[in-house]
């Protein structure tokens, strides 16, 4: 079983803000940083 990560605010926010600026796909994104699409909604909000 994994153990639950926990990524730095700065990173969220640099991801986050990397979809709100619409350059690249969800898909892309999730792929480039290794984070599931899911998550990257969630910090989205």
């Amino acid at each position: 079983m994994r153990k639950k990560s926990s990524y730095p605010k700065e990173f969220k926010a640099r991801v986050a803000f990397e979809v709100l600026k619409g350059d690249k796909t969800m898909a892309e994104l999730s792929s480039e940083y290794e984070v599931h699409s899911n998550m990257i909604l969630r910090w989205k909000k």
